[in-house]
This record gives C-alpha cells, structure tokens and sequence, in this order.
C-alpha cells in the first residue's frame, strides 16, 4: 500500500497525500494493490517534490528569507523556518489537492496540472535546502536543528538550483507515472482461458458488466489493464498464458507515450528513455546538496549515517533469510511437481511468472500448490466476506472499527464522502491502494479499487494505519508530519492486521464459533501468511538496492534491466521466463519505480509489524503463541501505541521505538517467532532437498 503526503525531505514530511503503499500484491505491501499494485499506486503525487510553495509567492516573501551576506544567527534560523514551514503549509493543501485529482482522472490536463504543482514544489525544496545551508555550522537547538537537516536533504528527488532542472524532473516524473497508471497492453479477446477469467458479473445484476461469455465489455479495445493482467498471473496456472501476460506488461515501460495505439493520450518518450534523465537531475540535485548521489541522500534520512543504515538493512535480512531460503525451497519442489522439472529446475531460481503475482513479491496466490498435507484447513476469508454480504464499503467500515475498539476516534464524515473505495468503470484512475492527508489535519481519505476478498481486508487495515497515524501527529510541526522513520508508516496497519485471527472473525460475527479451527489447522493458517509475509522479505530488500546501484553508477542505463534481475536472482532466487531483450526495462513494471517511491520503507514495515506486534501482545498480557494474539478491544494497547504514533518523526526513530517496545533496536527475531511452527516444517520436508541456487 502507499502513503501519500508531501514529501518534504527523508525526515522532514510536508503535509500532502501519504501514498504509502504497501502495497502490491500482498495487502499491504506496495502493491497489494492486487496486483496489488492493481492499477497501483500511482498516486500522482510525484514524491520528487515534497511540498512546495509557488515560486510566484516565494518571490513575494523573499524578504523574510535569508541572505547570503546576513549573519546566521539562532533567530534568523528560527525566523527562516517559522516562514519555510508556513510556505509548505499554505502550498500543501493546494498540491495534494491537484495530485489527488489527477490520480483519479487521469487526463492529459491533469498531468499538465500536476506536472506544474510538481515543478513549484522541486523549486521550493531546492530553494529551502539551499537556504538550510547558510545554518550548518551553527549550534542550535535539537528540535531547531532537527527541522534544518530535514530541509537540507530537501525532497527525495531533488533538483539541481537553476531554471530548468525542476521542470524537467517534474514533467518526466508525472509522465513516468501517469504511464503506469494508464498503462495496458492487447491480448487475444477470443482466448477461452482468459475469457473465463476476466469475464465477469460483479454484482449478480443486470448491468455494464455481465458474463455472457465474451471481454466485451471488459476488454476496450482489446488491451487489458494492470488489475486484469493481474488476475490473470493469479489464476493461470498455464505457464504459456503466465509467461505471455507476464510480458505483456512489461511493454508498457518501453512503449513511448505517443504511439499510436494508446490512442494520443500522452506525447513523450517511454519510460526507459526518461529514466536515466531523471536520474542524472536528481543525482545532481543531491550532490549539490551534499550529497554523493540520491542513494546517498536516501539513506541518509535514517538517523544513521548512510553507510550504517546500508549495514543495518543488511543485518536485518541476515536475521530473517534463513526462513526465506526454506520457503523458497519448498516452493519451488512443490512447483517443480506441478509443472515438472523442465519449467522448474530443482537447482536454479524459480521463473518469477509461476508464483501468483505479478512481480514475484508475494506467493499466495498458489498457496494451494504448497499447502502443507494432512492438516486442518484455515479460515477462508473471501468466502466468509461474500456469504456475510461484504461489500468494499463493509469492509472499510470493518477496518474503522478495529481502530475504534483500540480507543481511537471515529474517521471524519469527509473521510466517507472523499474517499475513492472501488474502481470507477468510465475513467482512467490510479488503483494501486494509497492513503492520503491532504490538508495535514483532518482531511484523510484512501484511494483504493476494492475488491471483496481476503487480500483486500488486510489493505484496508493497512490503508486506515496510515489515516490514524497521520492524524495522530497532525498537532506536530509541519516539518515532523511524518512517521519515525517510513518503515513505521507502512507497520502500522500491518501491525494491526496480524490481529485479524480467527477468534477475532468470531468477534465481528464473519465466523461462527461452531467453525473455529482447531490448533492443528495453525500450519496452514501461517503458511498462507508466510507466503505473503516471508516470500515478500527478499522483494523489499532488493528494489532499493538496484536504485542505490543506479544512482551511484554501478548499474548504467544499459545495464539497468541486467542489473535488475542480477539482485532479483541473488536476493529471491528468481529468474525472468525467458531472456529479456536488450531494450528491456522491468524495474519499470513495478509502479515504485516510475512512481518515484522509495521502497526500503516496506522492507523495514516487515521487521517492525512484528516487533509491534509482539509488543503489544505482551502489554495486553497474552499467553501462547504470537500467531493467535490478536489485541482487538484492547485500549490500554491502543493508548500505549497512539503515544509513539502522535510523536511523528518529531524524534530520531530509535526514541520512537523504545516509547513503545522498550528497545532501540530493529529486531527481525519476533518474524522467527511468529512463524516457527512454518521453520519447522519446512525444515522437516526439505530435509532431503538440495536448497539454494
């Protein structure tokens, strides 16, 4: 899922739209977007830009700001960011207003306008940072000079200081993503196998969409979208179609925005020619700000040097990889059985279009493929929504209340009136699931193309994380609207998910009692988690990764979509179904990378929802194992963790982490926890197995 919210610096947030997102297809990750990433995250809001102020009133307000030639002085710092504050302030709104209206139409006047709203707002960071410099040597006050260094990173995606840069950078970012957003690719409407599956009747009623055997109404024009690609990669188990849709939709990177056959809706190169330009601006923007390059920059914004976080990142999968290895090796025998060894070789990495989702983050589309033998089923979750009479609206409402029994207010009224729940049928919009903060007080909302099933309750818990976490600290400064760190952000709803137990489907009456599994049905319940959970881990690692080797120059345009599947190979264990062509660019078919996210912050959100979680099963006083905790109705959990969340990033992450666990220190060992009876069968059934590749 995504956040979305004016991204002022690494620390410092501005106050927009949090496209937060997790999700992808695992609920709560970056595209869970069902395709998780459905038509994902795309949330306009290019993060390149943070949170600016029109360089037509900066102009006006130039007298307040400070001079080169004016001695820096404790006062005239604190002067210069009461003024930088009230310029993001008085910008924000404005911005997360056009970017919000322009991921939900999608239009060539739209990009236009957010196109602009990005450029002001890349202007302003760069005029911010550059003015933050004049400061550096001065000794001030911590929260003084926390706020400075926050606007000294300026955004994520600076750009250089001079009349064109920002412009560039914004209509090359906008285009990038809007591409995404927009993007579809043509299929054989008559394929039977596919008719089976997008053919659908979503509500049982005559309508738009009826099954009457044939994509025609589904299909315009003969091409599909991101959330009809993905269904298909979810439901196939034909490792011809797989393969054909997996390809598919990786033209949409390199297809230029003006051909023909997308009708003229955009005019500009594809992605894979902006890319390296957009690097090259933001590479410069960061190094006149101090930086090596953005990586750098990035990396920075962890309350560590750049280098340590690098190692802690890495210390962090060293605790959790072995899990991962034993996942992957039974995966990939139970696929091997399936489709035999000359599509799934026992000794090489796992074709990335046979796991279920479109990007090989999550597994648990084909959970049925591994699910262990001879043990109780879990609860389904999708049947239970749809014999309950579950609509998206429903389950929002459901996610609302798991917050509300913590003791958090009720969602505002506008909450409900603004929101975007469901896929709209007669425009273009971003799907990937996103949370929004537009005017950095009350004005929450998600952006999300609900659909009624299992994946889909979790994102909406996810989602909601963020609009309580948001409001939460809306009392902070401006400058510390954000979490403790992104990884935080992303935890939060995660966190609450892992409470989603069965008993606690007792307690909102989706289960009955009488249907409670017992404890040997555990196993399952866990695999089908760590399928999402554990297989996402490498996934989470690895997209950063290939970004810090693109900005620091390892990786050159040339060799970006080798170096993509070098990492997916070392990391996952994964490997494309086919040789790629050389004018290729994959990482573009992940909407993180042409929508500008950092992703790290979902790789950190997988440790910390657990530690939270263990935390707050352990304040709640419960006594068993930490897979059947679930701290529903809990209020005294729910102050205890509202107090870290009200902090926002006002504090280095560490204070915010002991505020509520009582440790300073990431911890990957509560995920070993959680899945141990997961370890210990997998280690029992690939006991005679040869791992690895």
């Amino acid at each position: 899922m995504t956040l979305k919210t004016n991204f002022l610096s690494a620390t410092a947030l501005s106050i927009t739209a949090c496209l937060l997102v997790a999700c992808d297809n695992s609920s709560t990750l970056p595209e869970s977007d069902t395709t998780v990433d459905s038509a994902v995250i795309e949330t306009i809001a290019t993060e390149a830009e943070t949170s600016a102020q029109s360089e037509q009133s900066a102009t006006a307000q130039q007298s307040a700001t400070p001079t080169n030639n004016s001695e820096p002085t404790v006062q005239r710092a604190k002067e210069f960011l009461e003024q930088a504050e009230e310029e993001r302030v008085e910008f924000g709104k404005y911005a997360a207003q056009t970017y919000w209206v322009n991921a939900n139409f999608i239009t060539p006047d739209t990009i236009a306008l957010a196109a602009r709203v990005s450029e002001e707002g890349a202007r302003l960071s760069t005029r911010h940072a550059n003015q933050a410099k004049r400061f550096n040597g001065l000794k001030l006050p911590t929260d003084m000079r926390r706020k400075m260094d926050g606007l000294l990173r300026g955004s994520n995606f600076p750009a250089p200081d001079d009349s064109n840069s920002a412009k560039n950078l914004a209509e090359i970012m906008v285009r990038m993503e809007s591409t995404y957003g927009a993007g579809t690719f043509p299929i054989d409407v008559a394929n039977a196998e596919i008719i089976e599956i997008l053919d659908v009747d979503p509500d049982g009623e005559k309508g738009p969409l009826e099954k009457d055997g044939t994509l025609d109404q589904e299909v315009r024009n003969g091409r599909i979208h991101l959330g009809q690609a993905s269904d298909i990669i979810a439901k196939s188990d034909n490792p011809d179609l797989l393969q054909e849709i997996w390809e598919g939709w990786r033209t949409v990177s390199v297809t230029p925005t003006d051909d023909p056959s997308k009708d003229g809706e955009f005019d500009g190169p594809s992605m894979l020619e902006d890319y390296p330009k957009m690097v090259k601006i933001i590479n410069s923007g960061s190094k006149e700000l101090g930086f090596k390059d953005a990586g750098d920059l990035w990396r920075s914004g962890y309350d560590m040097d750049a280098e340590a976080f690098s190692e802690e990142a890495d210390r962090l999968w060293g605790q959790v990889q072995p899990l991962y290895n034993e996942l992957h090796c039974h995966v990939r025998a139970k696929l091997s059985e399936k489709y035999g060894e000359e599509i799934v070789p026992l000794d090489e990495p796992i074709r990335a279009d046979l796991l279920g989702n479109m990007w090989g983050q999550s597994w648990g589309n084909i959970y049925d493929d591994v699910a262990p033998e001879g043990t109780a089923q879990g609860v389904d979750v999708t049947k239970l929504l749809k014999d309950n009479e579950y609509d998206a609206l429903k389950m929002v409402q459901t996610a609302e209340q798991f917050f509300s029994s913590l003791g958090f207010e009720p969602l505002p009224q506008t909450f409900w009136e603004r929101s975007l729940i469901t896929r709209p049928q007669d425009r273009n919009v971003v799907c990937h699931a996103s949370a929004w903060n537009i005017d950095s007080k009350d004005d929450i909302r998600i952006k999300m193309c609900t659909k009624v099933n299992g994946e889909d309750f979790v994102t909406v818990h996810h989602e909601l994380g963020h609009n309580y976490y948001q409001r939460a600290y809306k009392d902070q400064s401006a400058f510390f609207h954000d979490g403790a760190n992104d990884g935080f952000h992303e935890a939060i709803g995660d966190m609450i998910a892992l409470s989603i137990t069965p008993k606690y489907l007792v307690e909102i009456g989706l289960l009955d009692e009488a249907d409670l599994p017992g404890d040997d049905a555990d196993l399952a319940l866990l695999m089908r988690q760590a399928m999402d959970k554990v297989a996402f881990l490498p996934f989470g690692l690895m997209v950063d990764q290939w970004r810090w080797k693109v900005f620091d120059g390892t990786y050159s345009p040339s060799e970006y979509n080798d170096g993509w599947w070098e990492l997916r190979e070392k990391y996952q264990g994964l490997k494309a179904p086919s040789d790629r062509p050389s004018n290729a660019f994959d990482p573009g078919a992940k909407y993180h990378i042409p929508g500008n996210t950092p992703y790290m912050r979902y790789f950190l959100s997988h440790i910390l929802q657990f530690q939270f979680h263990k935390t707050a099963c352990d304040q709640a006083g419960f006594e068993g194992p930490l897979h059947r905790c679930s701290i529903y109705g809990n209020k005294e959990v729910g102050e205890n963790f509202n107090a870290m969340l009200e902090m926002g990033a006002s504090k280095p992450w560490p204070d915010a982490l002991e505020a509520f666990t009582g440790t300073r220190e990431m911890d990957g060992s509560a995920i070993l926890e959680y899945f141990e009876p997961v370890m210990t069968y997998l280690q029992e059934e690939n006991k005679d197995r040869s791992c690895g590749w």
